[in-house]
């Protein structure tokens, strides 16, 4: 009974630890990131579409803030705070995750292509 209990730990575990290894390092964020719009649709505020300069400004239609990797983490200030979410890349698509959970999706598109 015991042995059961803890392979069913086990298998419980594996999914998460899988999903960790899925996220992007600060380096990997920094060099999908910088230089690139992306464009996509958050879970709680829709669509948007916004130029990363590798100098740390985010550009938008009619705003700007900045973004910076901290911890292999992503984080958006646009003067209210930074708030930081997880990255997941796979090929041009980026995929923000928050608290575990996937919280938005964008496509990387090279250069300011929107001239923000």
């Amino acid at each position: 009974m015991y042995l059961r209990a803890s392979l069913a730990s086990l298998f419980l575990a594996v999914p998460a630890f899988a999903f960790a290894q899925d996220l992007a390092t600060g380096d990997a964020i920094k060099a999908a990131i910088a230089d690139k719009t992306v464009q996509g649709s958050m879970v709680e505020s829709g669509a948007y579409t916004e130029f990363y300069a590798a100098d740390g400004t985010i550009r938008g239609d009619g705003y700007t803030g900045t973004w910076a990797v901290e911890a292999d983490q992503m984080c958006f200030n646009y003067g209210e705070g930074a708030n930081c979410w997880s990255v997941r890349l796979d090929g041009e698509t980026v995929t923000w995750v928050k608290d575990g959970k996937d919280d938005g999706t964008g496509t990387l598109i090279p250069g300011n292509v929107n001239n923000y």
